[in-house]
């Protein structure tokens, strides 16, 4: 009996053991103490691709504060132009002029919508059963709609359909971009991002030097005359208006440029990006154990700074990063 519970004892040290040392990020060195941060009055308790609802009920964009109103049942989706977009889980969404909170366009889809965006009169709309479809703004019509292939646990970034002259490029739940025209009302083509089982929905798109550029989760996709694709476990993906930016599960940051090759590359044993900027000639990336890891934008050098982090949603602006009550800004 002793034995059966040294080998349990044992066990349970092993387990403990493996538990209490999780590596984390660990700096070498650190900078001064990152000053540039504050408190607003209100928290975010919720997000939209591009928007944040905040505890008072206002919406936080990329640009102001809005003193918008939407239901308590309401679910904030997103900004597009001018209109701020909500919905319901039954399907009624909701488009509020954000230059005139009281002019409002009302649709009952039936069902639950992921995301959307407007263009002119045309709303595209995906919805959480991965079905697409294009409304006419003003009359409400249908004017195309197309199924997509379910997927049932998907990451809550999810990129919405994107604009381009008569074309709609439809991010979907299931690792792919299907392309509609507008005008032909048709289904053009669909590519594929990624085919893995779960959290495989795009979470970034773009059209970067002519060429679309996608991500989920797991894969990078350029296309234009062809199609390359390159592996990572991605964290945060933005663009600068000339490098495409990656932070990844391994800790390090890499530029590429729009054909997917590596300019460089840098690496921060096992630190978590929270989020990522890239502002003037540096990349700052927040990282969880409350660190402004600041890059030059070559990747040649850096400084690490502390910062209090805190839990809660984060969103940002082209330089600050909200979370929580709190903000942090690059300035």
């Amino acid at each position: 009996m002793n034995r059966y519970l040294l080998l349990a004892s044992v066990l349970l040290i092993a387990i403990f053991s493996g538990c209490s040392t999780k590596k984390v990020f660990e700096p070498e060195e650190i900078a001064t103490d990152w000053s540039n941060y504050g408190s607003r009055s209100s928290e975010i308790i919720a997000l939209g691709s591009n928007v944040a609802l905040l505890e008072d009920n206002k919406i936080l964009t990329q640009d102001a504060i809005l003193n918008i109103k939407i239901d308590e049942s309401s679910r904030l989706v997103t900004q597009s132009g001018k209109w701020i977009i909500t919905a319901k889980l039954n399907g009624n969404l909701t488009l509020i002029d954000s230059t005139d909170s009281s002019s409002r366009v009302l649709f009952s889809l039936g069902k639950t919508v992921a995301t959307a965006s407007v263009k002119d009169n045309i709303i595209a709309v995906l919805f959480a059963d991965s079905e697409m479809a294009l409304y006419d703004l003003n009359s409400k019509e249908l004017i195309l709609k197309e199924q997509g292939s379910k997927s049932f646990v998907v990451d809550a970034r999810i990129a919405p359909p994107y604009f381009m002259n008569e074309l709609v490029f439809f991010p979907t739940l299931d690792g792919k971009v299907v392309i509609v025209n507008t005008t032909l009302k048709k289904r053009l083509r669909t590519i594929i991002v990624s085919s893995e089982d779960n959290f495989n929905n795009v979470i970034y798109f773009n059209v970067i030097d002519n060429k679309i550029i996608a991500a989920t989760g797991t894969k990078i996709l350029s296309l234009s005359s062809k199609e390359l694709r390159v592996k990572h476990e991605i964290r945060s993906i933005i663009y600068d208006g000339k490098s495409i930016f990656v932070a990844t599960k391994q800790g390090e940051i890499l530029s590429l440029t729009s054909d997917l090759e590596l300019n460089a590359k840098i690496k921060f044993p096992f630190a978590h990006a929270l989020s990522m900027i890239a502002y003037e000639d540096k990349i700052y990336l927040l990282e969880k154990e409350g660190y402004m890891i600041v890059v030059e934008k070559d990747l040649s050098n850096y400084t690490v700074h502390e910062v209090d982090v805190e839990d809660g949603y984060i969103f940002l602006d082209d330089k600050t990063f909200y979370i929580g009550d709190e903000y942090i800004s690059v300035e």
